[in-house]
């Protein structure tokens, strides 16, 4: 096949015109765009960014879900309170709940294994290889063929890497299949918690003020990687010793001040800002509001099984917090598309590119639009019961069962020809999450999710029903019902063994002939539904390999077309390294309403109501009160949460916000409410990254949770010893 050729000046990021807080930068950019990161203000030089063996870059890790960094010698790692939040649940129990009261080791031995799925991954290289994922490719090839061969060079790149052992590589998409870049990182398996400030303070506002500002939340933990006595990653075991970084972030306790430069390095999500009117009208009229209703009925659910059951609700807490959270961020969105207009805008900017395609000889361009065009429609066709089957992943009964089979079913295969996901690489991973399963499943609330989910996929409209589900259900009867689906579940719980975790275990290590004569309910269900499941997936995979025909032809017409307008392009987020930079400062969010950059110590007095979310504890309150603020203070209070033009998203979450010198001075959490539908359409005057200020962390350990130890070893004098 002819290889679509991306503009180098434009994917170095070559620009005459932007705004420079736009762009979420790929670390090898970083040079090209010195002139604009020197008019921001900083004061390191652009090539040590794009070294990812140097300070900073090879300080700032990945949760794999959420940034982290590593700040001191001994392998210590800051990130935030919501992202240690699955591993603080892990340990906690109704007796010992420390999501409620907090925890510091004040000792290496008092440290605790994080959830068993944590790992802390150090990306050591980010290599392109465009050319050899694309020479499988041939314009012959079907949609699964397509799929296929990209599968099968990606997983040859990815053994390559990991060959050493003690890597994770993962080959990343860019520009919707234009550009490949294969990323190693070495995955550390044992990560212990080291301190989280109880949640009046670390989510001081809870679910009311998330994603809104003005804020005054301590987001912030401690966790430690350890690795065996040789230096090399290992599984969890008292021998193990603190992982010693190449360098760790330098702290410095002075913070920033309104107008000073920010930047942020860290592993965000996911973008759509690419993606064509269409695809944002979908979004508006379909995708948000059903994922609002959806997630609304999940959490009732949740709230009403677990009602006076202090056991389960710690159980479900992360759930939960996932859940809200992803509630504020689906409406966020809706209100945000309405203030920008977000579907006049994309249509009105592709006429504009269709238009200069057809007289440029980008006839690639405008067939691979056409082509979306006919892949959206078939993914309308299915989306109600696509949906509804990604829900079936909150029943963890489900998910066991799932993954036992699927994984017996692919051990059959050579390594190389498993799907992703079951290879060995992914093995410790999902036995991890079966361990886990015992501290966060009760069978009440299961039961009570299953049934919804299988409930309406039962109701779905004849051409979106899955015949095995039905057959499951209904059994001899002709068709399921309410009433039959309640039958079944009312026998199938009391009758499953897969509750038990030695159960799990003894499954997780069988065989597809085994499980296969197994009469557990959880393994008679999925073996049901598996040949279903397996169809759906080939028929999305046909989808994606076709996709990587249409999407990539597109994004090369955008690309060309930006250049010819002078303006530079970064690719969409998609998990991997990336930098933002930009300027502390306020915002007004509507007419005669303007915020201020910082909030501060007043603010949380202010709040303070005595009931949760708004229930500071009683030495924070004392320690306010009695002005006891120490070095941290700034005209007369501690500041607590800033905001900055910085560009981000989910999985931001964590990244260290670092001053011109490239010293952390804040942790990033979240953003502001108006800033949701940026990651579809950015707008520079309402587009605001939140984080913790630097000042209120050091504050909160030094003055109220007393962790000095910590302190000294990040370097930082205590005040309040």
């Amino acid at each position: 096949m002819t290889r679509l050729k991306l503009s180098f000046a434009l994917l170095m990021g070559v620009a005459t015109h932007a705004f420079a807080v736009e762009g979420m930068w790929q670390p090898h950019q970083l040079p090209a765009i010195e002139a604009d990161l020197q008019r921001a203000g900083i004061d390191v030089d652009p090539k040590e960014l794009a070294d990812l063996t140097r300070y900073p870059m090879n300080a700032v890790i990945s949760l794999g879900f959420c940034t982290a960094s590593f700040v001191s010698p001994m392998g210590l790692v800051v990130t935030n309170h919501h992202c240690a939040y699955g591993s603080i649940q892990f340990n906690s129990s109704a007796e010992r709940n420390l999501l409620r009261d907090g925890f510091l080791a004040r000792t290496l031995g008092e440290e605790l294994a994080g959830e068993p799925t944590l790992r802390v991954y150090v990306t050591e290289s980010i290599t392109e290889v465009s050319d050899q994922v694309m020479a499988a490719l041939n314009p012959e090839q079907s949609g699964n063929e397509r799929y296929a061969a990209i599968d099968a060079r990606e997983k040859a790149l990815v053994a390559e890497c990991e060959a050493p052992g003690g890597y994770r590589c993962d080959v990343y998409v860019f520009h919707g299949g234009a550009q490949y870049f294969l990323v190693k990182q070495m995955e550390i398996r044992d990560v212990r918690l080291v301190y989280a400030p109880a949640s009046a303070i670390g989510d001081f506002g809870g679910d009311v003020d998330n994603w809104i500002w003005p804020r005054h939340t301590g987001d912030f933990a401690f966790y430690r990687a350890y690795v065996g006595p040789d230096g090399k990653p290992a599984d969890f075991s008292q021998a193990n010793v603190p992982y010693r970084p190449k360098s760790h972030l330098k702290l410095q306790p002075a913070g920033l001040k309104p107008g000073d430069f920010a930047m942020i390095v860290g592993y965000p999500g996911r973008t759509n800002r690419y993606r064509w009117s269409a695809e944002v009208a979908d979004a508006i009229s379909w995708q948000y509001p059903r994922q609002i209703e959806r997630h609304g009925r999940l959490l009732a659910l949740i709230d009403e099984q677990t009602q006076g059951r202090a056991d389960a609700a710690i159980k479900y807490a992360s759930s939960v917090a996932s859940l809200n959270n992803g509630l504020k961020n689906f409406q966020g969105n809706l209100d945000g598309f309405a203030k920008i207009d977000a579907v006049a805008t994309k249509t009105a900017e592709e006429r504009q590119i269709l238009k200069w395609a057809k007289a440029h000889d980008q006839a690639a361009g405008i067939d691979g639009f056409n082509g979306l065009k006919e892949l959206l429609a078939e993914t309308r066709a299915t989306r109600d019961r696509d949906l509804l089957l990604q829900l079936l992943g909150y029943s963890g009964m489900y998910t066991s069962a799932r993954d036992l089979y699927r994984l017996a079913i692919e051990r059959e295969k050579p390594d190389v020809e498993r799907e992703s996901g079951y290879q060995v690489r992914d093995e410790p991973r999902l036995q991890g999450r079966l361990l886990q399963l015992d501290r966060r499943f009760d069978p009440q609330v299961d039961r009570a999710l299953l049934q919804y989910v299988l409930g309406d996929l039962i109701a779905l409209p004849a051409e979106q029903r899955i015949a095995a589900v039905d057959r499951w259900v209904a059994g001899d009867a002709a068709e399921p019902t309410p009433e039959l689906l309640a039958a079944r579940l009312d026998a199938f719980y009391p009758q499953t063994r897969l509750s038990v975790s030695e159960e799990r275990m003894k499954w997780f290590k069988s065989d597809r002939k085994a499980i296969e004569a197994s009469d557990d309910p959880a393994l008679v269900l999925i073996r049901a539904l598996m040949p279903s499941l397996l169809e759906i997936e080939r028929q999305t995979q046909d989808r994606q390999g076709r996709e990587t025909r249409y999407r990539p032809a597109w994004m090369a017409t955008r690309i060309a077309y930006a250049e010819a307008q002078g303006k530079q392009i970064y690719a969409d987020a998609n998990s991997s390294l990336r930098v933002t930079f930009g300027t502390v400062q306020g915002y007004g969010p509507s007419d005669a309403v303007s915020y201020k950059a910082f909030t501060d110590l007043n603010g949380i007095l202010e709040k303070h109501t005595g009931t949760d979310p708004f229930d500071a504890t009683a030495k924070q309150l004392e320690a306010i009160r009695a002005g006891e603020f120490g070095p941290y203070a700034v005209d007369g209070t501690v500041p607590v949460n800033l905001v900055a033009d910085l560009d981000i998203t989910g999985g931001n979450s964590g990244s260290p916000i670092l001053n011109a010198r490239a010293e952390l001075v804040g942790l990033a959490f979240d953003m502001s409410y108006e800033s949701i539908a940026s990651g579809w359409l950015f707008n520079p005057a309402l587009t605001r990254a939140i984080g913790v200020d630097v000042r209120y962390l050091l504050w909160v350990m030094d003055a109220v949770d007393g962790a000095h130890p910590l302190l000294e070893e990040m370097g930082v004098k205590p005040a309040f010893e």
